[in-house]
């Protein structure tokens, strides 16, 4: 079985280990970032691709090297690309699998110092409007810092970005301080939040509704311990996806994986 798996999230690696360690499987996956490919490697695949790819180089790919079944297991929040897949699949009358991590389920925590945004827009201008001081910490990625930073001003924001290139780039671009600069690389613990809260003087934490594995549980208990706000961006909603493509546990994608190769 030939996988070709766009990746770059937890969710991806832990697909690879279960893929590796139960089918017989040849595995190439694509990344954004050369950390997300070397993680890819460390967890078993095959070979990795480190660089965003367009839809005619998928395309080209997928009928070139014959593969026989398009996982897109890349985050919630990376719409376009889980748009693009789907219709590649469709295009090509292959396979396909999007693994979506379950959504957070919130029954039993305090969620009053949750304020929930439709776009990372919308949490800007609540911050301007609503959370005059103190400062910002944003947990959602380089690529939506600009929308913050149209209203809020950079001398209170301090992002929270993976310490590779393209990263650093977008910071320099707008004009943030290096002593800003957060690196860390995966999802940080309760205490780790409590202690960025208490180093940056935070008054409000940005996060992505990115589900348990994305850490959004110990960035609402810190956020409630520190009595800080935490604006949550909602998940999109993915239009074309076909339910029937969605899977949101390894149990799930044993199933779906098992009615392609039967």
């Amino acid at each position: 079985m030939r996988i070709f798996l766009l990746g770059g999230t937890k969710d991806s690696t832990n697909i690879i280990k279960h893929v590796k360690e139960n089918y017989d499987a040849y595995i190439l996956t694509t990344t954004t970032t050369e950390y997300g490919s070397r993680l890819a490697r460390e967890a078993g695949s095959d070979d990795t691709i480190a660089r965003p790819l367009l839809k005619d180089e998928i395309i080209e790919i997928l009928k070139n090297e014959d593969f026989d079944i398009l996982i897109d297991a890349t985050h919630p929040f990376a719409e376009h690309i889980t748009q693009t897949s789907s219709s590649i699949a469709r295009e090509l009358k292959m396979p396909y699998i999007r693994f979506e991590r379950p959504t957070t389920n919130l029954e039993n925590m305090d969620t009053s110092h949750i304020h929930y945004a439709e776009s990372f827009e919308d949490a800007g201008k609540l911050i301007a409007e609503e959370f005059l001081e103190g400062n910002v910490l944003h947990f959602a990625g380089a690529n939506t810092m600009a929308d913050i930073t149209k209203y809020v001003g950079v001398d209170r924001f301090y992002p929270r970005i993976l310490k590779v290139e393209s990263s650093i780039e977008k910071c320099n671009a707008l004009n943030i301080d290096p002593d800003h600069i957060i690196a860390m690389t995966g999802a940080a613990t309760k205490q780790e939040n409590i202690d960025l809260i208490e180093k940056y003087d935070a008054s409000v934490m940005i996060t992505k509704e990115s589900g348990e594995i994305g850490g959004v549980y110990e960035k609402i208990e810190a956020a409630n311990e520190m009595d800080i706000a935490l604006i949550m961006i909602k998940r999109p909603k993915i239009e074309m996806l076909n339910k029937d493509d969605v899977v949101n546990d390894l149990d799930e994608f044993d199933s779906k994986i098992k009615s392609f190769i039967k």
